[in-house]
């Protein structure tokens, strides 16, 4: 007789640290990611929702907690005390207001705005997502290029999920959220190269043969499609001339970048940007401060105060209920100042930091004196991690003596001349396009000369870096600009 196999159980401990974000933090993270204009519609928003919040645009005493360099406030007993909140000077009274604005600046016609990036993380947060799955797709939203297409690595992204946000996600469930994001509106957005692009865009058309003639072109003859390679089509797929063009004239209607289309229809719609930072200059002298000259002074209503003293010192049971209601309601309008404030300092800050290291141009305005700067870069200046960058920077504008400008526009990677200086990718940007720009049309500049003529400049650059940068300024090839 055979023996029966055991199956032996066993318990063992296991220590994971993991990190939690209080509702305050989660309150400012979200504060942090608005604009000017959808600050002053969520401050509205919460005064008409939490009665214990009023505003006045008279001015009060300093904030104690600001006198005394602490937050005096904790709460280590359940019961209610009325003497938490003995009076209005005991809650923190946060004036939005910054300096005094010029005339320029009260003249600023707001108008209802809303960014690429919030307009798909306002579809990403109607998914039934896990909290981790949220912060992935948050990331791999912001990391999308201008045309709305992510040209990083999943693994990249993994890593830097890792690095700064503490999830331990592989690039299988980064995919799983990148994925979902694809089919948001517009479509093609969050595709990893223009064939998926398209792919997308197929994907979401009514099947006919026509589509499907469409997507084998685009599985089967991709290389030969792009380079024009039409006796290559035929060779391989049989098809006619005339075939190959009514495919083409169809396939070429969909949109290689659905990021810019749906930023132009964006703009389109603004009559005008509102900045979210103003920069004045004075001697040489760099000020600046946060366009918020509309948005109302906020405190806790004396009124709430009074009335949570009255029930929370009544030893009826239907008074200590009425007191944590209204304690819950003071609770929260103080949070909602304190994030406000926070949002407020990490804003100043970050626009600091960017202006000491851009000083150059926020002095003269040349485009050419921007230096290369990441996230990164201005994170180690203002004392804050990457992402908290990341989102004091997505969508918002700062007004200069040389025009309105999206805090993105100071960002770009750099390299190192011949002379050893590092200077900014955009510099290469520009010199390619005066030079696409001034070539001969019968006979347009190929990749290795352009490489020759920025080594004569002292730019020493690869061919596939030439690529690259032609690519991201939407230049076809050489034979293409015909």
């Amino acid at each position: 007789m055979k023996g029966t196999a055991t199956q032996i159980y066993t318990q063992e401990q296991l220590m994971q640290q993991k990190q939690k974000l209080t509702p305050l933090q989660v309150l400012t993270t979200r504060l942090l990611s608005l604009t000017t204009i959808e600050m002053e519609e969520r401050v509205r928003g919460e005064v008409i929702d939490n009665p214990a919040l009023e505003t006045s645009m008279q001015d009060d005493p300093a904030d104690p907690m600001e006198e005394n360099g602490e937050d005096s406030y904790t709460d280590t007993n359940e019961d209610l005390i009325a003497g938490d909140y003995r009076t209005e000077d005991d809650i923190p009274d946060y004036n939005l207001r910054t300096q005094p604005q010029s005339p320029e600046q009260q003249a600023f016609q707001y108008a209802d705005t809303m960014s690429f990036y919030d307009y798909l993380l306002g579809q990403l947060h109607e998914l039934s997502l896990t909290e981790e799955q949220e912060t992935i797709g948050e990331y791999l939203i912001g990391s999308f290029d201008e045309d709305g297409l992510l040209h990083k690595s999943l693994l990249t992204i993994a890593d830097e999920l890792a690095i700064y946000h503490g999830i331990d996600a592989d690039e299988k469930e980064v995919e799983e959220v990148l994925l979902r994001i694809q089919q948001f509106d517009p479509a093609g957005i969050g595709a990893r190269n223009l064939q998926e692009c398209l792919l997308l865009q197929l994907d979401r058309k009514e099947p006919t043969s026509q589509t499907e003639q469409q997507h084998l072109l685009l599985t089967q003859c991709y290389d030969e499609f792009t380079h024009k390679r039409w006796d290559k089509i035929t060779q391989k797929l049989g098809w006619e001339p005339e075939e190959i063009d009514s495919v083409v004239a169809e396939l070429v209607k969909l949109n290689p970048r659905p990021g810019a289309s749906l930023s132009d229809s964006m703009e389109r719609s603004m009559p005008q940007i509102v900045p979210d930072f103003i920069v004045e200059c004075f001697d040489d002298n760099l000020t600046f401060s946060l366009n918020n000259q509309n948005t109302p002074r906020l405190r806790v209503s004396n009124e709430f105060m009074q009335m949570l003293n009255e029930q929370a010192a009544s030893s009826h049971a239907d008074s200590r209920n009425a007191a944590q209601f209204l304690r819950q309601k003071i609770d929260n309008a103080r949070d909602f100042i304190l994030a406000i404030e926070q949002r407020e300092q990490t804003l100043m800050r970050t626009m600091e930091a960017i202006i000491s290291l851009q000083r150059p141009f926020f002095l003269e305005g040349d485009e050419a004196l921007l230096r290369p700067l990441i996230l990164k870069d201005v994170a180690d200046v203002a004392g804050y991690d990457i992402s908290t960058i990341s989102r004091a920077t997505n969508g918002k504008y700062v007004q200069t003596p040389f025009g309105l400008f999206p805090l993105r526009y100071f960002f770009s990677d750099g390299i190192a001349n011949t002379e050893g200086e590092e200077v900014s990718v955009r510099e290469i940007h520009n010199i390619i396009k005066e030079l696409v720009d001034g070539e001969d049309k019968k006979t347009p500049l190929t990749d290795e000369q352009i490489v020759e003529a920025l080594k004569t400049r002292g730019y020493k650059v690869a061919r596939r870096t030439v690529a690259k940068y032609r690519e991201q300024l939407h230049i076809p090839i050489a034979r293409m600009r015909r």
